[in-house]
């Protein structure tokens, strides 16, 4: 069973040199040659990366513009001047507008904040929002945060009717920047600044920085929100900034934000880079992609207790978006045409909201880069996610004749075309990926940090490894990799069974393993003679108690594995060929990819609906074709091997009967004959058919007369009885063997 990942184990590093080193600090062996491959090598790197602190973090006023953009903030405090927060619709702009707006608060400023709306307002600047502010608010400055590089039509308008535009910002750069009073960003050409991945809340940190004279730290917890959220690289400044961020959330004081962390279901005390990642920036998201986002700036600033209600209704907005992705997830599915390179699935009435969280599921679902877009009036629009090889922005660039809009980069783009280009949309894609011999196939590398025993996992491992964290990019949790393990429990849980919970065992210790979106994937590992598993390591806590366990990410089997999947309530899977010898069977399953005995392969997984009548046949399909799982499903119509081949004195009383009547209608009285005989129809019909053979009886038009002094025949020399007896024979031991023994005795021809 091929993973879902490709994996690479890490090189192997000599830490000889670094040994006194990590021996002085009481280092882990596994902790301290992690250490070594991420460059963590001197005394000074060391104590900095397990000790961040305000010392690290570098002067705001090395930033461009800088100096210009608080001289002209401190000018419009002390003019009393509205100032606009221009921000974006996500948590790194949501935090980014709430920090720089507690900076300006606390130095007396006159602030009004604007979060835009996705769906009216677009991302970046408006022009007509910055007119609105300007006419309506009187604003005289405008400093956006997360955005603005890209905003020259809105900046240039504001510029040009006397409003200056300070931009803090961090996304890409491009060729021709806006007209703007002063640009901070941390990628600024020829800009002395040390790090180049501030998030846009890290810069709006350093803006606020220079303007207080000193570091916000009471702004820390939303600065560690917005720069997990962001997913920006964890590494020098932002290390610093998470590192004490989460420290200030364990303790936080905004009624708010401990709303929000209470519905999450997640305790103040056990906050985690990975609580943020997956819990709280999702429900901030949430409220920009389906609603209007600024009440966000509200629930992150306020210390009183009348935010819970905007907590509550982030909350409902995150379970609306669940349902909403779930839905449309489910129907695109059902679109999914898996001979085409690029899946293209467009429906009326889907939320563009939501469309490329849907996208990047249905990759990680079936391996193929996606586009999803809903349809409006003639107009498809929505967003695409690919895979590493593939690169949207460079397979498109070329056809923008085909859009209204597009914009993006390699693995993922945002696009509106006319409905009418659809299929040429899909031919562009089909030619790119054919003219460039593109392998889609192609998996996602998976980094492996070492190989591990289960029985070397322990509380106090976990412990050393979480000096590690925080975890994110470039600074990523430690994957391990267990070889040659076996469940010795698995179950399916979760809604809808989707995720797994099983333990993996080496022969010397055991280790609980949670696995998400594994759920179908449960019969397969409890069936698996062994198998390689990766992932990374936790601690679950539950009644009071604390224990090891594995979040799985990926599995591997080496050898072909056979499933057993004859019980009723074991469902066929989806991805597989299905080898059906029943012709009335395969109308049942039309739905599947069916395949014959003379053909090949053309997935790497196998059902075996039935049984063959010749199982060397079989025999020949199995060994020509490289499956790696192979399913033995037994579903027979009418199965001979209950009712046997008939005894000599079932035979002896089926021959009395019928000689004790000139003529027998067996159209209409097979039914009635066999419930006297206490025959089962199916068998009595063979019995007969035996009987015709040996020519003990004559059947014509559907009526049955005896032969009077039949020439004597044993009923084993009967063709139709030698048939049935092999056909007993083979259901049976498909029926009732062991599955692996069945593959073993099929893969050999049978021979015993």
């Amino acid at each position: 069973m091929l993973s879902k990942f490709q994996w690479q184990l890490a090189p192997e590093i000599s830490i000889k040199s670094e040994q006194a080193l990590y021996s002085q600090a009481a280092i882990d062996p596994i902790v301290a040659r992690l250490l070594a491959s991420r460059g963590i090598n001197s005394e000074e790197k060391l104590t900095a990366f397990l000790n961040p602190n305000f010392s690290a973090l570098h002067d705001p006023f090395l930033l461009n513009d800088m100096q210009k953009a608080v001289e002209r903030i401190n000018q419009a405090i002390n003019a009393g001047e509205n100032i606009l927060i221009y921000g974006d619709y996500d948590a790194d702009g949501m935090t980014s507008t709430s920090v720089l707006k507690e900076a300006l608060d606390e130095l007396g400023a006159e602030v009004i904040t604007y979060l835009p709306n996705r769906f009216t307002d677009g991302y970046g600047p408006n022009k007509e929002i910055y007119q609105y502010y300007i006419d309506n608010e009187k604003v005289s400055l405008i400093v956006t945060v997360d955005n603005g590089v890209a905003g020259h039509e809105a900046i240039e308008y504001a510029q040009n009717n006397g409003v200056d535009v300070i931009v803090t910002d961090h996304h890409g750069l491009p060729q021709t920047l806006p007209n703007a009073y002063a640009i901070i960003h941390p990628e600024y050409p020829d800009s002395s600044y040390p790090f180049k991945y501030l998030a846009g809340v890290g810069v709006a940190f350093k803006l606020s920085t220079a303007l207080l004279g000193y570091p916000p730290v009471e702004s820390l917890d939303l600065v560690a929100i917005g720069t997990i959220a962001d997913m920006v690289s964890l590494t020098d400044e932002n290390r610093v900034l998470v590192s004490l961020g989460l420290a200030q959330l364990r303790v936080t004081e905004r009624e708010g934000l401990i709303a929000l962390f209470k519905l999450a279901g997640v305790h103040l005390s056990t906050i985690t880079e990975e609580t943020i990642g997956f819990q709280i920036a999702p429900r901030l998201n949430a409220l920009g992609r389906l609603d209007d986002p600024n009440p966000a700036v509200s629930l992150l600033t306020s210390f009183e207790d009348d935010v819970v209600e905007i907590a509550e209704m982030i909350e409902a907005k995150n379970t609306e978006r669940r349902a909403i992705v779930e839905q449309i997830r489910e129907e695109a599915s059902e679109l999914l045409d898996l001979t085409q390179s690029v899946q293209i699935l467009a429906k009326a009435n889907w939320h563009p909201g939501v469309l490329g969280i849907v996208a990047g599921n249905i990759v990680e679902q079936t391996g193929k880069p996606t586009i999803l877009l809903t349809i409006e009036n003639g107009i498809a629009k929505g967003s695409a996610r690919s895979v590493d090889s593939l690169d949207l922005f460079a397979a498109l660039d070329a056809h923008r004749e085909l859009f209204i809009a597009f914009g993006g980069h390699a693995g993922a783009a945002g696009m509106t075309l006319d409905v009418a280009n659809l299929e040429k949309l899909q031919t562009v894609l089909n030619d790119y990926v054919e003219q460039n011999q593109l392998d889609l196939t192609q998996k996602k590398s998976l980094l492996i940090d070492e190989i591990i025993k289960v029985s070397e996992v322990d509380l106090k491992l976990i412990e050393n490894l979480n000096q590690l964290a925080p975890f994110g990019m470039d600074n990523p949790k430690p994957i391990f990799e267990f070889e040659a393990v076996k469940t010795s429990f698995a179950k399916a849980i979760g809604v809808n069974e989707a995720h797994l919970k099983l333990k993996i065992s080496d022969g010397q210790a055991e280790l609980p393993v949670i696995a998400f979106n594994y759920g179908t994937k449960k019969d397969l590992l409890e069936q698996a003679s062994q198998f390689n598993i990766v992932g990374t390591l936790s601690i679950n806590e539950w009644n009071g108690q604390s224990f090891p366990q594995l979040m799985m990410q990926d599995f591997s089997i080496e050898t072909v594995q056979v499933l057993d999947l004859r019980s009723k309530h074991k469902s066929l899977p989806d991805q597989a060929d299905y080898l059906v010898f029943n012709s009335k069977l395969k109308a049942k399953i039309s739905d599947k990819t069916l395949v014959s005995i003379d053909e090949t392969a053309r997935s790497g997984s196998l059902v075996v609906v039935d049984t063959p009548e010749e199982p060397l046949a079989l025999t020949d399909f199995i060994n020509k074709n490289n499956y790696q799982l192979i399913y033995f499903k037994n579903m027979i119509l009418q199965p001979k091997y209950i009712n046997g081949v008939g005894t000599r004195a079932q035979f002896e009383r089926l021959f009395k009967v019928i000689n004790q009547y000139p003529e027998f209608d067996l159209r209409h009285k097979l039914k009635a004959l066999a419930q006297y005989l206490k025959i089962e129809q199916e068998l009595l019909v063979d019995m007969v058919k035996v009987f015709q053979e040996l020519g003990f009886v004559i059947i014509s038009e559907g009526i049955m007369r005896p032969v009077h002094s039949p020439e004597k025949k044993e009923i084993s020399s009967s063709l139709v009885y030698q048939k049935r007896c092999q056909a007993v024979q083979i259901e049976k031991f498909f029926a009732l063997e062991d599955v692996q023994i069945i593959y073993k005795k099929i893969v050999d021809g049978l021979e015993d």
